[in-house]
């Protein structure tokens, strides 16, 4: 199975936990203000190493890391992972899972399999500007309230995260979102910031006050909201 990027130290990826990131290519959406654009096509992206070579690196970091975390692009969209998972949870290792929340099938077998510790999948807009805010012509919304359902009743722990990027997101946004996750866990509002790698240009960072006013919009609806970034 081919590792299309890693990350061998991360204190942030995985909440409380030393932790490596593993990027994996191929996703289903096109989002304008994605930072991992060259991961996109499973295609064209580059390998850097593969599965035999991640278990190598993780047999020798053994107590020095408590975890990997799996991002993209679409980690779910690689028919390998599950199996790749069960080898890394031999190791000793928590595993937490990035994902779009687009496959609520997959999700649900990596769950049932008790292979993530942590997921954490992203909010991307209000249902209403989803598909739009994907870089899509369409989304089934009844996927992504499928996986919200999931994480919100069989997850061991997770997190909901909007990237909020202007003019992509407004308070009406907010308005939505809150009573859409209404009862989870934990949410965190993710400052876009610009970087070479983003495929459309023209977008804009959110104030911190700006930030804050929509958190405050969401409050109401979720145990623990928070900024991230700022």
């Amino acid at each position: 199975m081919d590792i299309h990027g890693l990350q061998k130290l991360t204190l942030l990826d995985f909440p409380g936990h030393t932790a490596c990131t593993v990027f994996l290519a191929g996703c289903d959406f096109r989002c304008p203000f994605c930072h991992n654009a060259d991961l996109l096509d499973l295609g064209t992206a580059p390998a850097v190493t593969d599965d035999a070579a991640l278990l190598d690196f993780l047999k020798k970091r053994q107590g020095l890391l408590d975890g990997v975390v799996f991002t993209g692009g679409e980690p779910l969209l690689s028919p390998g992972l599950p199996d790749l998972m069960k080898r890394i949870r031999e190791l000793g290792y928590l595993i937490k899972l990035d994902t779009n929340g687009n496959h609520p099938d997959r999700l649900n077998a990596v769950l049932e399999e008790h292979l993530a510790d942590y997921v954490a999948m992203d909010i991307k807009n209000s249902p209403e500007r989803y598909a739009e805010t994907c870089g899509v012509r369409s989304v089934d919304l009844g996927r992504i309230n499928g996986s919200i359902r999931l994480l919100m009743e069989t997850a061991p722990d997770y997190e909901f995260r909007t990237t909020v990027v202007n003019p992509l997101h407004g308070e009406e946004s907010f308005a939505a979102i809150g009573p859409w996750i209404r009862g989870a866990k934990r949410y965190f509002l993710q400052a876009f910031t610009d970087r070479d790698t983003v495929p459309f240009a023209g977008l804009k960072t959110p104030s911190k006050e700006e930030l804050q006013k929509y958190a405050d919009i969401v409050r109401p609806y979720v145990s623990s909201v928070e900024l991230r970034g700022v």
